[in-house]
């Protein structure tokens, strides 16, 4: 067992107890016992219940203290009452983990999470290790250990393999193990976690990581209770090149509140999860059923970092359809090198050999056709992912085995590359084209699907450390949530440049500042109790004269009053009024599970309308902040689209990840700042913020 990771023992035991043991091999404390006898557990089993001197043809013992040996693991199968004290008995006793079966903590209500929070201290006491309370346990075909009472293994028990099942649901994570047994897809362990009173997601995900016997890991997640443990988990399996492929669900606002009262951890925004598990080369599924897809292609264990697809068909339609699939996920598909077309159009004149290469049904005809448009798809058209669509042909037993030496042969040659074939076959058929080394999808589209994602992984596998975030200086929070001014004036201290702007207690000193700024500026209302001040007609703009300046001052603070008449007023603000550059929005928002997020967008209708904007954890550095800005759909207007000259990108990405560092640093009083607009100026002449709203979580008085 590797040192590395102690929880590795939790995955394979070498002696397990069950606490509740049961001689009826259908109750919750006798499934454990039956399963694993039946599937030639090799460590040692010993139940406790103090009632039986034998449980299920085993020796029986009537207490913890009563146990020959401590146990690797203990299952504890107890009503939820006695369940502290059986975990209190265990930790003395040294054992290195126990999986709570009991039920009625945390997910119940508070008395159940202060029973909980007990239960856990008294575990930590020792050092051991808790899965659960409301565990559905751990299952490893390839040991025959069976922590869990599970009962999908009634319609059969999963194939070991080399895919990791982490699930935050019991019922649903033995789901995804069952449609992983039938799809034949083999198992290295499933870890169902529970309420994650100590093990959390990240936690197993890190075992896994750490697990000799697991190549990928596939996640069910309905809330992130630990963000931390999980993204050092996610990272780890990252520079593991272990594929982690995560169905996190509790998007919607049912979903999310079923799945905080489900797992008593917090959903968080979705948005953000989706930009975290990018950030670390996960790849998000949409479905149980595209989960598994990725997974079970990810055990071929090849990654394309410079993904391209080259598709040999024997139907046009399906060319089509392969096409449009690979379009939609963003799945190059270059053209067959010019010279190349031509030599197959000789050797079949009414071929199609772009890409998709069509060899029509004349390979039915000659055998050899289909392997040496293949071989030239392969060879010569450099794609690093090859699809190949024989749809029944490819499971017809008079085709199956000529077209299997055919394909085999080229797989052979060139076995760097990703194969796939879609046919229609049967599961014997199957398993012969698996073990020549080709996947088998009955259907193109989620062979596609699986494809892209391969590429992510390789992507995410090849990634250079980017540049250190910048070095900003520590600034301390005010006490309470600034107003505009302040706020400035505490960005400005972390290198935030902002329009140049004076706050003004008279009009008489707004006349001055004016002046000094010159014409034409803004006037805004100033008070920390008005955040957006233009919903109460609180900004004017193009005011060009002292008159004006007058005029407004004394209209600014008549609206406040009429609007807000308990707010406090602390004047106006007077700032020069900016032109010729392109208006962003720079944001930061602190999530509930992963801390401080970036956002940016371009300003106006773009992000209030189109929401075209792009998330990112802090802090990062410029270079992370470059592909952000790049990365929006708006970019082309930052670029230079239409003639117009390209804004500093070089500066606005500056901005962006002091904005990052400085949120990191802040700590947790930091709720969220928003800059909008940021003017984007033209390049060489720097981005500066127009507006400023900081909001903290107010220290006591």
């Amino acid at each position: 067992m590797p040192d590395r990771n102690p929880l590795v023992r939790l995955l394979r035991p070498r002696s397990v107890a069950v606490i509740g043991a049961s001689d009826d091999p259908l109750r919750i404390g006798g499934r454990p016992i039956d399963y694993m006898r039946s599937q030639g557990y090799q460590g040692r089993l010993m139940p406790v219940n103090p009632n039986r001197a034998a449980i299920q043809g085993l020796e029986a013992y009537a207490s913890v203290a009563g146990l020959p040996q401590t146990p690797d693991v203990a299952i504890v199968a107890v009503a939820a009452k006695l369940a502290p004290d059986v975990v209190a008995e265990l930790a003395a006793r040294g054992t290195a983990a126990a999986i709570v079966f009991s039920a009625g903590f945390a997910e119940a209500g508070a008395e159940g999470a202060r029973i909980q929070q007990r239960m856990v201290a008294s575990a930590r006491k020792y050092g051991m290790r808790l899965l659960g309370p409301n565990s559905l346990g751990v299952v490893n075909p390839g040991t025959g250990f069976y922590g869990s009472f599970t009962s999908v293994v009634e319609m059969g028990f999963p194939v070991a393999g080399r895919v990791g099942i982490a699930s935050q649901s019991g019922a649903y994570g033995s789901h995804i193990l069952g449609i992983a047994r039938d799809a034949g897809i083999g198992v290295s362990a499933c870890v169902m976690s529970g309420n994650e009173s100590d093990i959390s997601l990240g936690d197993i995900v890190h075992a896994m990581v750490d697990d000799d016997n697991t190549d990928v890991i596939a996640v069910y997640a309905e809330g992130i209770r630990d963000g931390q443990r999980l993204m050092q988990a996610l990272e780890a399996a990252r520079k593991a090149r272990k594929p982690v492929v995560m169905m996190k669900v509790g998007t919607s606002a049912v979903g999310s509140a079923a799945a905080q009262s489900h797992t008593a951890s917090l959903a968080g925004n979705d948005a953000v999860t989706d930009a975290v598990l990018a950030e670390f080369g996960v790849v998000r599924a949409r479905s149980t059923e595209h989960m598994l897809d990725v997974a079970r292609l990810a055990t071929r264990r090849i990654y394309p970092a410079s993904n391209s697809l080259g598709v040999i068909t024997v139907s046009g339609g399906a060319g089509v359809i392969i096409s449009d699939a690979a379009e939609v996920a963003g799945l190059p598909m270059p053209e067959m090198p010019p010279a190349t077309q031509e030599r197959l159009k000789a050797l079949l004149p009414f071929a199609a050999p772009r890409n998709p290469v069509d060899c029509t049904a004349q390979f039915l005809n000659d055998m050899t056709i289909a392997g040496r448009f293949t071989q030239a798809v392969v060879a010569e058209g450099g794609y690093q992912s090859v699809l190949g669509f024989f749809t029944y042909t490819g499971g017809a037993d008079s085709i199956a085995p000529r077209l299997r030496e055919q394909l085999k042969g080229v797989r052979d040659k060139h076995p760097d590359r990703l194969y796939l074939l879609s046919v229609l076959a049967s599961p014997e058929r199957v398993r012969e084209y698996e073990a020549d080394g080709f996947s088998v999808f009955e259907d193109p589209t989620r062979a596609v699907v699986a494809i892209e994602a391969m590429g992510r992984f390789g992507q995410a596998f090849e990634r250079a450390p980017g540049l250190p975030p910048p070095s900003v200086p520590a600034v301390a929070l005010p006490d309470s949530t600034p107003d505009e001014a302040q706020a400035k004036r505490v960005l400005a201290q972390a290198g935030i440049a902002v329009a140049p702007e004076r706050a003004c207690a008279a009009a008489g000193e707004a006349v001055a500042a004016a002046e000094a700024l010159g014409y034409p500026v803004v006037l805004k209302i100033l008070s920390p109790d008005i955040q957006h001040k233009s919903e109460i007609g609180g900004v004017l703009l193009n005011v060009t004269d002292a008159e004006g300046v007058r005029a407004g001052f004394d209209l600014l603070i008549a609206r406040a009053e009429e609007a807000m008449p308990g707010a406090r007023f602390e004047g106006v603000l007077v700032a020069k009024q900016l032109s010729g550059g392109v208006e962003c929005i720079l944001g930061i928002q602190r999530d509930p599970v992963f801390g401080p997020v970036a956002m940016f967008g371009l300003g106006g209708i773009f992000v209030e309308v189109m929401k075209d904007v792009v998330l990112h954890r802090c802090p990062f550095g410029e270079d992370v902040a470059e592909q952000m800005i790049r990365s929006i759909k708006g970019a082309p207007l930052l670029l230079g689209a239409r003639g117009k000259p390209p804004v500093d990108i070089k500066a606005l990405a500056g901005m962006l990840a002091r904005l990052s560092v400085f949120a990191h640093q802040a700590g947790p009083r930091l709720q969220s700042v928003d800059l909008n607009p940021v003017f984007a100026m033209p390049q060489g002449q720097g981005a500066f913020a127009v507006d400023a709203v900081i909001e903290v979580t107010e220290l006591p008085r």
